[in-house]
């Protein structure tokens, strides 16, 4: 397999990763907690905390054979992630507003990656 090809789906499961950190943090705020305290420090948001961790270097080892300029290219799929996780786990409705910020980042990253693939 290409390098740039093994760092690009690392770098699309570390921003999967971060968006399910996301929907369990959402979770978590559903729930009253006792005290202040205990709204930061219970499992949910500490399992959260550390798969943001576990995210964030797996999106600097990714960037050893990923180009800068695609980084955030690939880093807005997360957008993509957290509506159908949003939309599967927390039972949200996709408005026709998400729906169109969707489809324009995919167009987006379609259109990127048509003008790397012309250089």
């Amino acid at each position: 397999m290409n390098n740039m090809l093994f760092y690009t789906i690392l770098f699309l499961v570390s921003v999967f990763i971060s968006s399910i950190s996301q929907i369990i943090l959402r979770k978590s705020a559903e729930v009253k907690y006792a005290s202040v305290i205990r709204e930061y420090l219970n499992p949910m948001v500490i399992t959260a905390y550390t798969i943001f961790l576990a995210s964030t270097l797996l999106t600097t080892f990714a960037y050893k054979g990923v180009p800068l300029s695609l980084g955030p290219v690939l880093e807005a799929t997360g957008y993509i992630y957290v509506a159908v996780l949003g939309t599967l786990i927390l039972k949200e409705k996709l408005s026709r507003r998400k729906i169109i910020g969707n489809v324009l980042i995919i167009a987006g990253i379609m259109v990127f990656a048509l003008f790397l693939a012309r250089r």
